[in-house]
């Protein structure tokens, strides 16, 4: 047993196992003291006398969804850094291994969350010594923390600004504009006479009365959310998943579909209200995670099968995708004019519009731009703001994007 094995030969594998499981809890990953032991235990079993059976070992323990396998490499790699680690069999202790400079070069870097992880107070500097008053400066007003974490890029989020981002999200509102429908309501000043209700009111009170008025039903619009959580989208896709969850709780009549290479409906899991359990459903049903990117076939599918069903009463489409397709948008432009014709306005979000020299050079991006109404960024909580205020205003003439002249 490793257990006993340490104890006999002063090796601190399990303890070892026990400090890199912290290190991915830290990193963002949901593991308890239950992991720690399913993973020693796993490691009993499978033996260490390979690197790879080692790694996989820990994986199959410690990740439990497509989203967590990069944090999890790069975190094995920079924890288990030592190449004679497995030959060292269970007289593991694992000192600071200093790396060749070529070999370091070589390495792919460590995520942001991966480094404040492992290294929690690198950037705090220690206190200093001294005799001499110092004075201290309140700089609190200076700089909105606030302010700084709206503007600041999903992708460039620590640990604790995620946290902090997903409570904003779930604070958001999300306001549309009402549209008038084919169902009418009482109305005192309704331009319209109600005939049924005035003869029902006249047999009740048995002689002429006034007549009695209606007006249209004002509802807001079904809103469908599809969005890509290829590759290529996976930096932005965990976040945008909040944003789903918050919208869905907050509002009514809200459908959420992901595609990469599939097309997968994910309304029923978003309307749990515990956004974990929420993630934890879509994570066990979706299968194509940071996969390939098929925008043509998935939406195929939606307009076959879906777009009937969720695209009445004049829906609004919040299409979330970077527009790189796999397949070089082939058999995009007809699937992307078919939903354009079938809801009452169809919004991209693109988290590559962020650049200011963005340029739709792309095969897939050129099929899409053409069936859009409006073209917006996605990649911090100010995005998310403004699509808000554009959703609570009617909308504009259809198809003026300002991108046609650079098609």
């Amino acid at each position: 047993m490793i257990a006993e094995a340490d104890s006999n030969t002063g090796g601190r594998l399990a303890e070892n196992i026990m400090h890199f499981a912290r290190v991915l809890r830290r990193a963002g990953l949901p593991l308890g003291p239950g992991k720690v032991i399913d993973a020693v235990r796993a490691v009993e079993v499978a033996g260490i006398r390979r690197r790879d059976d080692f790694y996989w070992t820990l994986h199959s323990v410690f990740v439990n969804r497509r989203d967590q396998r990069d944090l999890f490499d790069q975190a094995f790699h920079v924890f288990w850094r030592n190449p004679k680690l497995l030959e060292k069999s269970l007289s593991l202790l694992l000192p600071k291994v200093e790396v060749p400079p070529d070999e370091e070069k070589k390495a792919k870097p460590a995520s942001q969350r991966l480094a404040e992880a492992m290294f929690p107070n690198a950037g705090e500097r220690p206190p200093r010594q001294t005799d001499e008053e110092e004075v201290e400066v309140d700089m609190t007003l200076t700089w909105s923390d606030r302010e700084r974490l709206s503007a600041l890029d999903f992708e460039k989020m620590t640990n604790a600004e995620i946290a902090a981002a997903k409570q904003a999200m779930a604070r958001l509102v999300m306001p549309v504009a009402t549209v008038p429908t084919r169902r009418m309501r009482p109305d005192p000043r309704g331009r319209a006479v109600d005939m049924r209700a005035t003869l029902r009111a006249s047999l009740r009170a048995g002689g002429a009365i006034a007549l009695r008025r209606k007006t249209r039903r004002e509802l807001p619009p079904p809103l469908v959310v599809l969005c890509d959580i290829s590759g290529s989208m996976s930096r932005y896709s965990r976040m945008l998943l909040h944003f789903m969850h918050a919208l869905t709780n907050d509002r009514e009549r809200v459908s959420s579909f992901l595609f990469g290479t599939r097309l997968t409906n994910i309304t029923r899991h978003l309307r749990h209200k515990d956004v974990d359990v929420a993630l934890g459903k879509i994570g066990a049903q979706v299968e194509d995670w940071s996969g390939g990117t098929r925008i043509g076939p998935a939406l195929a599918e939606f307009n076959r099968k879906w777009s009937r069903r969720v695209l009445g009463q004049g829906a609004v489409v919040l299409f979330i995708s970077d527009g790189l397709d796999r397949e070089g948008g082939d058999g995009l432009g007809p699937e992307m004019e078919r939903l354009h014709k079938s809801c009452r306005r169809l919004i991209w979000l693109n988290p590559l519009l962020r650049w200011s020299g963005f340029e739709p050079k792309s095969a897939g991006i050129r099929a899409i731009l053409p069936h859009v109404d409006e073209f917006r960024p996605v990649h911090n909580l100010d995005s998310l703001a403004d699509l808000a205020q554009a959703l609570s205003r009617p909308a504009g003439p259809r198809g003026r994007h300002g991108w046609e002249n650079r098609l």
